[in-house]
């Protein structure tokens, strides 16, 4: 919940009303932003396009519910249309002649990685297997939903999954032998 006095002057435009909360919940919004995004570039585009909309409909939030989560909701869906945006303008590329390899000795709980590395791995990812992995994997969406909100085939959806995950662990695998070539 938030402050109803917050709240109000929110709902009146009141500008240093906007900076506190920008302040407050642009890093955690960012990092949302960037799972989503192929460059920091286009993390701080679907940033800044969410805050337009928080201001913009700030006025239909009623204060039940989690005020994170409606702000976590208005960025996923930013860049969810994003995402769309870019496939009506974009040719899609064809994921399909994706190579996967054979993953050995991978263990998806290796603690070797920081979480800017397995980040970088995530946005390295083409965009259609990077969204629907945030999706599902982070976000919590069913395939059914996933396939609803982009357009797509529930099988679309499961198997962009299943090849994000396959590459994703090429690339951490990759990154492990490399590590331990070159120490």
């Amino acid at each position: 919940m938030i402050d109803d006095k917050f709240l109000h002057r929110l709902k009146r435009g009141d500008p240093l009303a906007q900076k506190q909360l920008y302040d407050q919940y642009a890093p955690k919004l960012f990092g949302i932003a960037l799972r989503y995004a192929g460059s920091k570039e286009e993390a701080e585009d679907i940033l800044q396009d969410a805050f337009v909309k928080i201001f913009r409909y700030i006025k239909s939030f009623e204060n039940r519910g989690s005020f994170e989560g409606w702000l976590r909701k208005i960025v996923v869906n930013t860049a969810i249309g994003n995402y769309r945006r870019e496939l009506r303008h974009k040719y899609q590329d064809d994921f399909d002649d994706i190579r996967e390899s054979d993953i050995l000795n991978y263990s998806e709980h290796d603690p070797d990685f920081t979480m800017d590395e397995i980040l970088k791995a995530v946005q390295s990812l083409p965009k259609g297997y990077r969204t629907v992995f945030n999706l599902y994997a982070i976000e919590g969406y069913k395939h059914k939903e996933i396939a609803k909100i982009l357009g797509i085939d529930e099988s679309t959806s499961k198997s962009q999954y299943h090849r994000a995950r396959k590459l994703l662990q090429k690339k951490l695998l990759e990154l492990k032998n490399y590590r331990s070539k070159n120490g």
